[in-house]
């Protein structure tokens, strides 16, 4: 069965699922959260605020702060963060932003575009982003799509890894760490909730919650509902967005040692944006400005009607926590999630390329566009068994995962009607000259784990293990993307990966860890874009991570700091040679070094400072140079205040330099044009609680917060074109402000 057929029935399969299982028995009490892996350990630490965290301590309004069981470079980011100083707009990657090491900025305004976050220099596509634990990305590289399925609104927590973890972290890109979102924890008790924004370029916001609190008819299960709606014309003139997401969450006890958790969310969102949406060129912006993207002309490339796109996804899963006494424990998540990306656009947002297509006739001025479609459809099951030992914790288990996908782009002619514009771009004959490719491919993947958590004396903790990594990739398609022949091949990429971290409780508020792991990243669909992919190497790029830290937690100050070296070998990378004879193989790599910090210390008086900072270095192993797309160092600095009705934040986030394409001997005068220079944002929110105002009103939340406070918009991106003229700039979006609302009945 194909990803289109599948992609209602798995939505509909466990929403009816969760409903009858809450209409069901009796149970006494939600069963704890099993013992199962660091990342469940880290969520009971601190991913939701710790119930032991006492009240206006650092620990509980610090904005990031690492576990003292942690064993690797980390930052714990809670809900209550995110509600006081994040856009009520926002979806992870502003979220995220605020911890060390990591950026990306939004050139729409904050969550009205896909924000691309890099961490250590680390693309997108180059670390995990899981949520609930279940890793989730591309099916054709493992990057992600910002916009695409969770709002702020329904993600309870974050833990940023800034490495591989354990063996038991899981993910396609493990080498450059993973970001790993959380649902909302239940609520004890029943509440109804609605929220609403509204803000500048006419944003709006208007969403409900329900939290039904232990419900004792049906066996004290939880059941929580989240609807938002979004809608923006955005900075970036004529690239509106429009987006809608339904989430569900369901708990119950079965019997008296088993959890099962329930999750499902849907989202749609509508962008009028063409499909290269890198930004203008240097002439575009003189002649229009900073924030030019579409227009109302009909004759341009740049024409808002024909720049579209529909994004439909899902994401849903079904947990079983049990604890079989003992102690043996099992966590089992049985998970499937789909993206739908249909696009229509022209092909050449820069103006440079002068009108006309093949289905015209000649001297014909029509605008040429293409017809794009993304979809897939993934299904996996991620098992793990606990066994507890007077000696520590044995854990082992397996990641098991399937993905169909199927990708096309047809030339068109936009003038006449999104007609198929018979357009020949290759020499290479194919049947229907309208088809850039046509293409359907397969991941297999299979990944067993084990692990020893090992209490090797008095606050000691040495945890080994060890991954095998079994991947089969497959295309099966009619026109493959680039040489546009028809292609149907598998090739198996596997790797075998030891870790072993160690994490030393020297007193109660004062511990230190460090890590050796390898990490890989699964190669890229673009490596079968070739006439014979079984000549490729089957090794994946991988990575040697060696990291060091300390963590220290007063009621006054919570601080960490750490330094690390990955070596990145491996890299995936053309052979250079044509035809028959080209394949990819591996050569070369990168070095990352560098130090993180972070600290928050309560001033006293309802008030606390915050701060983090680091210094990041990432060169290829063949020139020296930096790699593109690596900020030299990050910084943040903040301001809290929480007493009585009243909250408030001021955070300044700092980017360093970076270097926007990679080093080409050819072109040296080229790598130093392309560097943009360090930029800040400086967010600021207030917000006054009133309580127990009547007509049943339990509390009303009012909220003011500016973004980009101080107006800078600073260069954030360039994109190399063709030529000169050709390169695409992006732009902070300048100043901007929400005003928010929210009622809980």
């Amino acid at each position: 069965m194909n990803p289109p057929d599948l992609y209602q029935r798995s939505k509909i399969a466990t929403l009816i699922s969760a409903a009858i299982l809450s209409m069901s028995g009796n149970a006494a009490e939600l069963a704890p959260a099993q013992e199962t892996g660091e990342i469940t350990s880290v969520v009971i630490s601190g991913a939701y605020r710790p119930a032991e965290a006492a009240k206006g301590s650092a620990s509980a309004v610090a904005p990031t702060q690492s576990s003292m069981q942690a064993t690797q470079p980390q930052s714990i980011i809670t809900r209550e963060f995110i509600e006081l100083s994040v856009a009520p707009t926002a979806e992870y990657s502003r979220i995220v932003n605020i911890a060390p090491s990591l950026s990306g900025d939004s050139s729409n305004g904050p969550g009205l575009s896909e924000t691309k976050t890099t961490m250590r220099g680390f693309t997108d596509d180059q670390y995990n982003i899981t949520f609930d634990g279940i890793p989730w990305g591309d099916t054709n590289n493992p990057a992600h799509h910002s916009t695409s399925f969770f709002p702020g609104s329904t993600i309870g927590g974050a833990v940023v890894e800034r490495g591989p973890g354990n063996a038991s972290n899981l993910g396609f890109a493990t080498f450059g760490g993973s970001i790993n979102l959380f649902s909302k924890k239940p609520s004890k008790e029943q509440g109804f909730s609605v929220f609403s924004s509204m803000g500048t370029w006419n944003t709006g916001l208007l969403g409900a919650s329900y939290e039904s609190g232990r419900m004792a008819d049906f066996g004290n299960s939880t059941l929580q509902l989240n609807y938002q709606h979004l809608k923006s014309d955005g900075y970036i003139s004529l690239n509106s967005i429009k987006s809608d997401n339904y989430m569900l969450k369901f708990q119950r006890e079965v019997g008296e040692d088993t959890l099962l958790t329930a999750f499902a969310t849907a989202n749609k969102i509508n962008y009028v944006q063409p499909d290269n949406s890198k930004g203008a060129t240097l002439s575009q912006i003189a002649q229009y400005g900073m924030n030019f993207g579409l227009n109302n002309d009909p004759t341009s490339f740049n024409y808002a009607g024909y720049n579209h796109t529909t994004k439909d996804t899902d994401f849903n899963y079904l947990r079983l926590e049990t604890n079989w006494g003992g102690g043996w424990s099992t966590d089992n998540y049985l998970y499937t999630y789909a993206y739908n990306n249909q696009t229509i656009s022209s092909t050449d947002p820069t103006g440079l390329t002068a009108p006309g297509t093949k289905i015209g006739a000649v001297g014909n001025k029509d605008i040429p566009g293409i017809d794009k479609q993304n979809k897939y459809r993934v299904y996996g099951d991620i098992f793990k068994l606990s066994k507890k030992l007077d000696s520590g914790i044995v854990r082992t288990g397996f990641w098991l995962e399937s993905s169909a996908t199927d990708r096309h782009q047809y030339d068109l002619d936009l003038t006449l009607g999104n007609i198929r514009d018979p357009r020949e771009t290759k020499p290479t004959p194919v049947q229907n000259p309208s088809v850039l490719f046509d293409q359907q491919s397969m991941i297999k993947n299979f990944q067993p784990f084990a692990e020893f958590e090992w209490k090797a004396a008095e606050g000691l903790t040495i945890t080994p293990g060890i991954k095998s990594v079994k991947i089969v990739r497959s295309v099966d398609a009619l026109v493959n993307q680039t040489t546009r022949l028809p292609q149907n091949t598998s090739v198996d990429f596997r790797t075998t990966l030891p870790f072993l971290t160690v994490n030393q409780q020297l007193s109660s508020d004062l511990a230190v860890y460090a890590q050796y792991a390898k990490g890989f990243q699964i190669p890229d669909l673009k490596s079968f874009y070739i006439n014979n992919p079984t000549l490729n190497s089957s090794e994946p790029q991988k990575s040697t991570n060696y990291q060091a830290g300390i963590v220290g937690k007063t009621d006054k100050l919570t601080w960490d700091a750490d330094v690390y070296q990955i070596d990145f070998t491996n890299k995936y990378v053309s052979n250079g040679l044509a035809g028959d004879a080209a394949a990819f193989v591996n050569i070369g790599g990168v070095t990352y070094k560098g130090f993180e910090a972070e600290l928050t210390y309560v001033l006293g008086g309802g008030f606390a400072a915050y701060a983090n900072g680091s210094s990041n270095k990432a060169t290829a192993a063949d020139t020296g140079k930096t790699i593109a797309g690596a900020p030299d160092m990050t910084a943040a600095l903040g301001g809290l205040y929480n007493a009585g009705p009243w909250a408030a934040s001021l955070i300044y986030k700092r980017t360093g330099n970076v270097r926007q394409v990679d080093y080409d001997a050819t072109k040296p005068a080229a790598y130093d044009t392309y560097l943009t220079s360090a930029y800040s944002n400086t967010d600021l929110s207030v917000a006054y609680l009133f309580s127990n105002i009547g007509s049943g009103i339990k509390n009303f939340k009012l909220q003011f917060n500016a973004f980009n406070l101080m107006n800078n918009q600073s260069v954030t991106s360039i994109s190399a074109g063709k030529t000169v003229a050709g390169d695409q700039y992006l732009y902070q979006a300048p100043r901007s402000y929400q005003i928010s609302a929210k009622a809980d009945f």
